[in-house]
């Protein structure tokens, strides 16, 4: 009930601000739907929050690949792990993304850092489980191959069995960060702005719910589009498969 009673102010205030903001510019949607003489004058209200958003998704993709990244190498030499791992980061995935913002707000306060360990907590199943699966399908005889001129165990894995994993370890990273950029919009429930913001602040205006999701879908594109000639530099041999 705390929660609800918290969020309610945001609304009204979010509201209040962006409907007065419509109103004075005299909107007509000229095909019942967009508003395009509307759109051209204010796409720079949409500048902030695009930014908030680009920053809320590097930042928590970052440190969710880090973790992610860190489990699973130690749970890649310590299978009994692995279940651990996989259900907690399962547990997590699986908690609504309004309820984990609400659920945060009492312990990390209102803002940034709320929502990107929310949707930091989102990226590590997706990240975890595909590099671990990456790990498990790198042939065996790559491996012995490396054992019998010599490496050591740490030179296998970064020079033989991460080269080889790396298609799927991209493609987990891939999956997430769109994830990410979707679940990001909801980050105006912790107070940490976003494309969210302008969406959620009135619903009813269609001009301004395409162009702040059209924007979200544009970066996605964009992250995913980067992630994929990363892949072609970082193993030029492996073509990138589709997710």
């Amino acid at each position: 009930m705390a929660s609800a009673a918290e969020s309610a102010p945001l609304f009204a205030q979010l509201g209040e601000d962006f409907f007065r903001e419509r109103s004075d510019t005299g909107c007509v949607p000229e095909n019942g739907t967009f508003c395009f003489d509307w759109a051209a004058d204010n796409f720079d209200r949409y500048v902030t929050p695009a930014l908030e958003h680009l920053v809320l998704v590097v930042v928590s993709v970052v440190l969710g690949f880090a973790i992610a990244f860190a489990l699973a190498l130690l749970s890649h030499r310590r299978r009994w792990l692995q279940p651990a791992f996989l259900g907690a980061t399962g547990v997590l995935y699986t908690v609504p993304s309004i309820a984990f913002f609400f659920l945060l707000i009492p312990i990390t306060g209102r803002g940034f850092d709320t929502a990107v360990i929310a949707l930091t907590a989102y990226t590590l199943q997706i990240i975890y489980r595909n590099t671990v699966i990456g790990l498990a399908n790198v042939p065996p005889d790559a491996t012995d191959s490396g054992r019998g001129m010599g490496m050591t165990g740490r030179q296998l894995l970064w020079g033989v069995e991460l080269p080889l994993a790396v298609p799927e370890i991209i493609a987990g990273l891939r999956i997430a960060t769109v994830s990410t950029v979707a679940l990001a919009t909801l980050a105006v429930f912790a107070g940490a702005g976003g494309l969210g913001d302008p969406i959620y602040a009135d619903l009813t205006f269609k001009t301004n719910v395409v162009i702040a999701g059209g924007l979200a879908m544009l970066m996605a594109l964009v992250f995913d589009l980067m992630l994929v000639v990363a892949q072609r530099f970082i193993v030029p041999w492996r073509k990138v498969r589709p997710v």
